[in-house]
């Protein structure tokens, strides 16, 4: 028995689970503001350098090209190194980039800042939910986990709301939205410096005392809460990594490359969807007749939407299966798209981007709580850095291809194409996905 994963298994939620909920919570608010904002700007971007509509969209995946290679080197770096120190540099790094792109004096320049920026949010977003469920107990890791990604929707409201002034700033605007979304990222660096190391990773790197040492720690913070601490649950040892290579090759071998291929197929789909729908979205209201104005207005609607949606979905993690909540949650967002695809009444299509929203962003708290949990602590990272590398391709390319197809289709073919990519995920995860719910990490492999 794993006597580290059986102390950390019968912990209550407490203030302690609370306090990582939070700072890897603000992560991911800085991650989705930074890829939200950049979609506010693109008007003016577009106006300022007189870009083209390919041009646009090059900028447009800019934050998903860096993001393809942060995610390959962060899964693999943490894994190897620590989950703690790469999430804090990943941070860093996006934070400087931004700054500097908000100096740059050509579109050129500017697009290699975000790629940079692009790197760091993606580096960090592979790492903050293998990390941090991996302090979780099976009893709540999905709402835990779903709750973390929840806050990628405070993000995407927040630069809504930062968007309503860049008509009032200038032509200047957008330089100084892009400090002001950086600069409190230094506090959050601040806030993060007492972070432990997973006791998990830990364990599978034969660190066990220090391992100890980190439980004993948060036990004690723990009983300060619950004094008496349920006894502690049987968890099996993870299987022997003597002889396994614990790279991407190990995420291919037959214990895991069903998993692999599931959550790879799931990831692009939702990826090359959100992409194309968030990024392009106040543009693409604005090419429909929407001043700059009323298109923020509703792109703030349909950010408000995803609030429900990720965190209706943690919910239901733990209620109904990680499984479930995704394919399920695709599958609803596809319907959303095709009503898009054919509506023509204005509210209808309103009403049927703030359910795609909802539903899509409902998706992904399924699938960032489900992902790390179908690959063990050698490859948790690296599996997870695959999968959002996979969805950065799907992003990578989206807002490309809706650069060129717009023009010769509108919003049908957009959202047609959509519909098709989202039903894709959903019944990939829906047939042939591994149920996860109610189990602790070490029972799944």
């Amino acid at each position: 028995m794993s006597t580290i994963a059986a102390r950390l298994e019968r912990l209550p939620f407490s203030r302690f689970h609370l306090r990582l909920l939070l700072i890897g919570g603000s992560g991911y608010l800085f991650d989705a503001m930074d890829v939200a904002i950049l979609a506010f700007l693109m008007p003016q971007l577009k106006t300022l350098w007189g870009l083209s509509s390919e041009q646009l969209g090059l900028i447009g995946a800019s934050t998903a090209i860096g993001g393809l290679f942060g995610a390959m080197v962060a899964g693999r770096l943490a894994d190897t190194l620590g989950r703690r120190a790469v999430m804090m540099w990943a941070l860093a790094i996006y934070c400087l980039a931004t700054v500097a792109s908000a100096f740059a004096q050509d579109w050129q320049v500017f697009l290699v800042f975000r790629i940079v920026a692009g790197l760091g949010t993606s580096a960090e977003s592979v790492v903050i939910a293998p990390f941090l469920a991996e302090f979780a107990g099976a009893r709540f890791r999905g709402r835990f986990t779903g709750a973390l990604t929840g806050f990628f929707s405070f993000g995407y409201i927040a630069a809504a709301l930062l968007a309503q002034f860049i008509p009032l700033m200038g032509s200047e605007g957008w330089r100084w939205i892009l400090v002001i979304t950086s600069t409190p990222i230094l506090l959050l660096l601040w806030w993060r410096r007492r972070l432990p190391e997973s006791p998990r990773w830990l364990v599978s790197k034969g660190r066990d005392a220090e391992a100890a040492a980190i439980v004993d720690a948060i036990e004690a913070e723990v009983r300060l809460q619950h004094p008496t601490l349920p006894a502690a649950v049987d968890v099996p040892v993870e299987p022997s990594t003597a002889a396994r290579s614990g790279g991407y090759g190990d995420l291919f071998s037959r214990a895991y490359v069903r998993s692999t291929l599931v959550v790879l197929t799931v990831w692009f789909s939702i990826g090359f969807t959100y992409y194309a729908y968030f990024t392009w979205l106040p543009s693409l209201l604005v090419a429909s007749g929407q001043d700059l104005k009323r298109s923020f207005a509703f792109s703030l609607l349909i950010y408000a939407a995803q609030v429900p949606g990720y965190f209706s979905a943690a919910y239901f993690n733990d209620r109904f299966g990680r499984r479930s909540v995704v394919s399920t949650y695709l599958g609803l967002a596809a319907c959303m798209a095709l009503v898009m695809a054919v509506g023509s009444v204005e509210w209808k299509i309103i009403a049927a981007a703030a359910c795609l929203s909802l539903f899509m962003n409902g998706a992904y708290a399924g699938l960032y709580a489900y992902t790390p949990e179908v690959f063990p602590t050698r490859i948790r990272a690296t599996g997870q850095g695959l999968a959002i590398a996979v969805s950065r391709v799907g992003a990578a390319i989206s807002p490309i291809v809706v650069g060129f197809v717009y023009p010769l289709g509108g919003f049908a073919v957009v959202f047609g194409l959509s519909t098709a990519v989202l039903a894709v995920g959903a019944l990939a995860i829906g047939l042939y996905g591994v149920q996860t719910r109610g189990r602790t990490l070490e029972s799944l492999y």
